[in-house]
């Protein structure tokens, strides 16, 4: 045999032995997973549905759910905080919607204590009136509930229109720069 062919026939005999001494070796075990750091949770009260504004909501309304401690804000109400809150809160107004799962902040509820929305959201000393409007006195239906707004009064004077022969009609300023509160049954503006 020519050496060549042997020093060849050395080589794959060694390579083979090599690749079977690699084949029969056990893999190494995978490496334990790092461990998972746990995030520290409060339980946060929530809207168990969706709340409109102007709704009285009671103790079915609200849940508490689980939140990222660090995301909770000062203004949700916490359950390590304020066990009783579904009870106090119930009987409330929703001054501002809530969709479901939103946190509750007392800021958006009011304690009617037994009265309607609208004593609910007034200041103290204060009233509310309604004033008739038809689409062309009322802006044609541009001006939205937290609007402000003039009252005009306009009228037929008969006293000028017999001195003058001809109708006229005066306009006095009633109130200024007033709150919307509501437009026929719609208290909050539409997006």
């Amino acid at each position: 045999m020519k050496p060549a062919r042997i020093i060849v026939l050395v080589i794959a005999v060694v390579a083979g032995g090599i690749a079977a001494l690699l084949a029969g070796r056990s893999p190494e075990p995978p490496p334990a997973p790092a461990p998972v750091a746990q995030l520290e949770t409060t339980d946060v009260l929530v809207a168990n549905s969706d709340i409109g504004i102007g709704n009285a909501v009671l103790e079915r309304d609200f849940r508490w759910q689980t939140w990222p401690a660090a995301a909770a804000s000062a203004n949700f109400i916490r359950k390590n905080e304020r066990p009783e809150a579904i009870g106090d809160l119930a009987g409330s107004i929703a001054r501002a919607p809530f969709s479901s799962g939103e946190p509750i902040r007392e800021a958006k509820l009011i304690k009617a204590k037994g009265s309607g929305y609208m004593a609910a959201i007034l200041p103290s000393g204060m009233r509310a009136i309604s004033v008739e409007i038809s689409p062309e006195t009322g802006a044609g239906g541009f001006i939205l509930p937290n609007d402000h707004v003039d009252v005009i009064l306009t009228r037929r004077d008969k006293m000028a229109e017999k001195s003058a022969g001809v109708e006229v009609h005066t306009s006095d300023v009633i109130l200024s720069n007033v709150r919307v509160l509501a437009i026929d049954q719609t208290v909050e503006e539409k997006n």
